[in-house]
C-alpha cells in the first residue's frame, strides 16, 4: 500500500482526541513547526477493511434515525387550526343574533353544505377554518341585511384512517384526524426500519396517485414540513433507503447519511454533517471500478470530490497534525495530560512531570503505545487463526485418534475463545540499568511512572493470588511457596517475571526484585508435546503482552 493509502486508512480508523484547556498542558506549542505524521508505526489497515467495516454493519445509526422515539404519535391536535380545511363529516357551530335567533351545531354534509332555515344550503366545504365566519356571514347577509350577527367556529374534525406501509417497522391502518402531520402516522407505524428505510423519499398517495413528496432532511434540519390535510384512506408509503455514505470524525452528526441521487459532492456531505470548527482535512475509503479505494485531501479539494454509494468519509482539524496528545500515569503530581509538539522526545515530557523522587521509582519508568498494542494483538491473533487451521482440521486414521482429536478439538476452541479476550497492553522498555531512552513520542502514548514498591505480587496457577512482601536474596519458588505452592494445573518449568520497567524474564526459578509480578502458566493437558508447545507459547505471549495468566 502507497503512502497516501496508509494516511487515508489510519485517519479513517483512528479518532482524534480533543483535549480542552483544563485538561491539556502544552508545551511550547507556539514555536512548533509542523510536521508531517510519520504512519509508519501503525499500517494497521489493508485494503479488505471496507469490505469487513461494511460486511459487519459496524456504521453509525441513519441520519434522523432519533426521530421517531414516539413523541409525535402522543401529539393532541383537534383540527381546529386556522389553516384547516372544512370537508364533509365536521360540525360546525353556528350562533344567529338580533333579527333572528339561532343556535346549532351542524354538520357538513357530504356536498359540503351546511344548511340555515331561512337562508339555505352554505358551501363551507374547502374553506379554511380562519374563513368560515366570513363565509357564513356573508350568507346570511343576503337574506338578513339589517340588525343581524353571526359568530360560527369548528366544533370537530371528521376522523380518518391512513395506511402507512413500506420500510416502517409495523405496517398498517392508522386512525387519526385531517391535520395530523405525517410524522403522527409515520410515529403510530413505529417510525421508519433504521436498516431499510429512507428518510429522503416518502411519497403520500391519493387514489392511486402521488399528491406529495416529503424529505425529513429538510425538517430535521429546517423545520420545514409539507402541509398536507389527509383523507379518509391516504396512503403514506417509505420507500426503500438510497445511496449512502458514512460520515464520521471531527464533525456534529455522525451518521450514514442517504444521498438525493446515486451520487453526491463532497460540499453537499460537508452540508449534511456539519463540520466543526478547525477541521481542514477529508479522508474517504470506499470502490471505484470494483477495487478498493482510498484518498485524503484538504477541505478545499474535498468539496468538488464525488462520492458515492458505501463510501466511509471522515473529518478532522488541522491541529492534530501539529500538536499530539500524551497520557501520564502511576506515581506523578500535576496533570495526566499533556499536548505537546509532535516533535516531543520522552525526555523533554519527563522534565515538566513532577514527581516525589521519595515515592517514584524512577529507573522503571516505561511507555505504552497504541500502535504496539495493535500489533501483538494482531500477532496474537494470527498465532491463534494457525493454531486452528493446524489443529482443528487435521484427519484422523483411527477411532482412537478421532476421539482423541476431539478432546483436542474443545481444549483448542475453549482456549482460542479465552486467549482472543486478551489485550495487549502496547507496554515499550525505555529504562534499563539506570538510563532512559529518549525516544519520539506518538499521539496516544501512555508514560508509566512506578511508584517505589516493596512487594512481589503472584498470580496464574497459584493456590493464592496476592502481593508479598518482596525480601532480598528470595527466589520466585520463594515466593510461589510462601503462597501456597502451585495449584495442580501450574506448568512449573516455565515462569514469567514482569519487572517494574516492562522487561520479562523466565525460568525454572527466576530471580526476583522489588515490583515484579510473577505469573504461573497453566499446563496443557494434552498427549501431543507438539500442540502443547504451540499453546504455551501462545500463553508465554499473552503472559508479556496482557500481563495475564489465560485460563484453559
Amino acid at each position: 500500500m502507497n503512502r497516501l493509502h496508509k494516511l487515508s486508512a489510519l485517519f479513517l480508523l483512528l479518532s482524534m482526541l480533543q483535549v480542552s484547556n483544563s485538561q491539556a498542558q502544552s508545551l511550547d506549542a507556539a514555536g512548533t513547526q509542523v510536521e508531517q505524521a510519520d504512519l509508519s508505526a501503525v499500517g494497521l489497515l489493508n485494503e479488505q477493511q471496507h469490505q469487513n467495516a461494511l460486511l459487519s454493519h459496524d456504521l453509525p445509526a441513519p441520519f434522523g434515525s432519533n426521530l421517531f422515539t414516539g413523541g409525535f404519535s402522543d401529539s393532541r391536535e383537534d383540527g381546529l387550526n386556522p389553516g384547516y380545511v372544512i370537508q364533509p363529516g365536521d360540525r360546525v357551530s353556528v350562533r344567529i343574533w338580533g333579527a333572528i335567533e339561532f343556535n346549532e351545531s351542524l354538520e357538513v354534509d357530504p356536498r359540503g353544505n351546511i344548511f340555515l332555515p331561512s337562508v339555505g344550503p352554505i358551501m363551507v366545504g374547502g374553506v379554511k377554518n380562519k374563513d368560515l365566519n366570513a363565509r357564513v356571514s356573508q350568507a346570511v347577509g343576503t337574506v338578513f341585511i339589517d340588525n343581524v350577527k353571526v359568530y360560527t367556529s369548528l366544533d370537530s374534525s371528521q376522523p380518518v384512517a391512513v395506511f402507512v406501509t413500506g420500510n416502517v417497522i409495523a405496517p398498517g391502518r392508522y386512525a387519526g384526524i385531517p391535520s395530523n402531520s405525517i410524522l403522527y402516522y409515520i410515529d403510530k407505524a413505529g417510525g421508519i426500519d433504521p436498516d431499510k428505510g429512507s428518510y429522503r423519499k416518502i411519497e403520500l398517495l391519493r387514489a392511486g396517485r402521488v399528491i406529495e413528496k416529503v424529505d425529513l432532511y429538510r425538517f430535521i434540519r429546517d423545520g420545514k414540513l409539507a402541509n398536507v390535510q389527509f383523507q379518509d384512506g391516504d396512503t403514506i408509503l417509505i420507500k426503500e433507503r438510497g445511496d449512502a455514505v458514512s460520515v464520521s470524525g471531527d464533525v456534529v452528526d455522525t451518521a450514514l447519511f442517504e444521498m438525493v441521487g446515486k451520487q453526491a459532492s463532497g460540499q453537499e456531505v460537508m452540508n449534511m454533517a456539519r463540520l466543526l470548527p478547525g477541521v481542514s482535512y477529508a479522508g474517504i475509503s470506499g470502490i471505484r471500478n470494483n477495487k478498493p479505494y482510498s484518498a485524503y485531501m484538504p477541505i478545499a479539494e474535498f468539496k468538488n470530490v464525488t462520492v458515492s454509494d458505501g463510501d466511509l468519509i471522515s473529518f478532522r482539524a488541522d491541529q492534530h497534525d501539529s500538536v499530539i496528545v500524551v497520557d501520564v500515569e502511576g506515581s506523578h503530581m500535576g496533570p495526566s495530560r499533556f499536548a505537546v509538539p509532535r516533535n516531543t522526545h520522552l525526555q523533554e515530557l519527563l522534565d515538566f512531570i513532577e514527581v516525589d523522587p521519595q515515592l517514584t521509582d524512577l529507573k522503571a519508568i516505561s511507555l505504552k503505545r497504541q500502535s504496539v498494542a495493535m500489533r501483538q494483538k494482531e500477532a496474537l491473533q494470527e498465532s491463534l487463526k494457525r493454531l486452528e487451521a493446524r489443529y482443528l482440521t487435521a484427519s484422523s486414521q483411527t477411532d482412537e485418534e478421532s476421539a482423541i482429536r476431539a478432546q483436542e478439538a474443545q481444549l483448542i476452541s475453549q482456549f482460542v475463545m479465552n486467549a482472543r479476550q486478551a489485550e495487549p497492553s502496547g507496554r515499550m522498555v525505555v529504562a534499563r540499568k539506570g538510563k532512559i531512552a529518549n525516544i519520539l513520542l506518538q499521539s496516544g502514548d501512555t508514560i508509566t511512572i512506578p511508584g517505589v514498591s516493596d512487594s512481589v505480587l503472584l498470580s496464574g496457577e497459584v493456590l493464592v493470588s496476592q502481593a508479598i512482601l518482596f525480601e532480598k536474596g528470595l527466589r520466585a519458588l520463594d515466593y510461589i511457596n510462601r503462597s501456597g505452592g502451585f495449584s495442580q494445573q501450574a506448568l512449573t518449568n516455565r515462569l514469567v517475571v514482569l519487572h517494574a520497567n516492562g522487561e520479562v524474564s523466565s525460568g525454572k526459578n527466576p530471580v526476583i526484585l522489588a515490583g515484579d509480578e510473577i505469573i504461573v502458566l497453566p499446563k496443557v493437558p494434552v498427549k501431543n508435546l507438539q500442540l502443547a508447545s504451540t499453546i504455551v507459547d501462545i500463553l508465554y505471549k499473552i503472559a508479556i503482552a496482557a500481563s495475564v495468566a489465560v485460563q484453559l
